[in-house]
């Protein structure tokens, strides 16, 4: 057992000091300039803990920042410029990011879709949706199905309108991007937009950029060990940008195919050819992220972006945040499509929305259309589901220092919640819903 056996975190708190993270925080900072190499990581970090341990009096429990202040030492001193560069821009972005949430900023967010969201709230009003109160009233006198009807109407109005979209501009554009956040309902959207370019006579051809995954050994760690697929560096971004444009250019590519079971790529498994009437479709987290799309024109592109924009307040007068939507979805869909633990869901969330933050929500107004694929009713299915598993965690990490994070979306979820007249009849809901995606039954499945 090493000689330092706590550390101190910059809110104070007194944590376990696991020499692992600091492992992967180099690694991280490698794979950010096309690095690599895990074992020179791993020699690093053993560097990083022995100057630790030689400053360190016994009992000491030295600060994270002391830590990373080593860090960079060791990195410079092994001649490892752009890594250190690259950690040390990573830190002063956390640090930034820690002042933005401490501060009340007075100027609106360029980032923000403003007008969509001004079209959604006026919707919500009109429907009398844009309060919990005003739903729970309205299922009290037994309108479920209407709001149903008009919720759902009002999604594929704006599936029809992205589709002319792209329609007006069809002699031009080579590629359609569909991208937005985690569980914004890409792969449903998809799917109808496809089929109502069918119906004109063009098809979308799928890149699937999941099989362009390095292998898993390859991956960067977050700082509790899990792997990061949310980074765009997980993907083989040179690999898909030369591909791209030799499709554009009518020629055939051989893509790879990324094995999950196992964690590798197989190099030149599928051919593809782009023929007359048909379009590349790019459905990814990261397809606004430039360096996937690098060196294509503009005019050759179509942007979509997805994103659950419920405009609808709580008790306290606060509008439910989009996030947790789209936190809830990913845990009913891994659930029941990955069998994946939910619980393991919320505890990697944190890293989920530092990629969203870095790599796709500054591109939002970036895009050619944006659809909001909230449905105001699914609240109060997913409080019949979930509420009392959110209460659990609540109850489970309120005193857990590492666990901040959990316990804050966990505890604010649960409250939410608990406002909604809970709904466990899913018969009025479409088995063409974008929410079928996340709670099973939908036709898109079969096929």
């Amino acid at each position: 057992m090493g000689k330092i056996q706590k550390i101190q975190k910059r809110s104070g708190a007194i944590v376990d000091f696991i020499p692992e993270r600091i492992t992967n925080a180099i690694y991280r900072a490698a794979v950010a300039v096309g690095g690599r190499d895990k074992s020179t990581s791993e020699r690093l970090s053993e560097q990083v803990v022995q100057i630790l341990e030689q400053r360190c009096p016994e009992n000491c429990i030295p600060h994270i920042e002391d830590i990373q202040d080593i860090v960079e030492k060791v990195l410079i001193e092994n001649g490892h410029a752009k890594v250190a560069k690259a950690y040390i821009l990573y830190r002063d972005e956390q640090i930034r990011s820690r002042r933005k949430k401490a501060a009340l900023e007075s100027r609106p967010s360029e980032n923000i879709p403003w007008s969509k969201i001004y079209h959604s709230l006026v919707w919500s009003v009109e429907n009398k949706l844009d309060t919990i109160q005003l739903f729970n009233e309205r299922i009290a006198k037994g309108e479920y199905q209407q709001i149903v009807n008009a919720s759902e109407s009002a999604y594929e109005d704006q599936i029809e309108q992205t589709a002319q979209l792209i329609l007006e501009r069809i002699d031009d554009i080579r590629i359609v991007i569909i991208t937005g956040p985690s569980s914004s309902g890409k792969t449903t959207s998809t799917t109808k937009i496809g089929e109502h370019l069918r119906k004109r006579g063009y098809q979308l051809i799928t890149l699937n950029v999941d099989h362009y995954f390095f292998d898993l050994s390859m991956h960067p760690k977050d700082e509790f060990g899990d792997y990061d697929f949310e980074t765009p560096q997980a993907l083989d971004l040179d690999l898909i940008n030369q591909h791209l444009k030799q499709l554009i250019a009518g020629e055939e590519i051989i893509m790879p195919y990324y094995d999950f079971k196992t964690g590798t790529r197989k190099p030149n498994q599928t051919p593809l050819q782009i023929k007359k009437n048909e379009i590349i479709l790019i459905d990814s987290l990261h397809g606004l992220y430039g360096k996937m799309t690098e060196g294509i024109p503009s005019e050759q592109m179509f942007k979509l972006y997805l994103e659950p924009l419920l405009q609808m307040r709580d008790e306290k007068d606060e509008f439910i945040r989009w996030t947790d939507i789209r936190l809830i979805r990913r845990m009913l869909r891994d659930a029941a499509h990955r069998a994946y633990d939910p619980e393991k869901t919320l505890l990697h969330w944190h890293y989920v929305r530092a990629s969203e933050m870095r790599n796709i929500i500054p591109y939002v107004n970036t895009t050619d259309a944006i659809i909001n694929s909230a449905m105001p009713y699914e609240l109060a299915l997913y409080s019949h589901k979930m509420l009392d598993q959110f209460n659990q965690w609540t109850e489970k990490y309120k005193d857990d220092p590492l666990r901040e994070d959990a316990y804050t979306r966990a505890s604010r979820v649960a409250k939410v919640l608990a406002q909604f007249t809970p709904i466990a009849d899913e018969s009025p809901i479409p088995l063409t819903s974008v929410l079928r995606e996340f709670i099973g039954g939908s036709v898109y499945e079969q096929h």
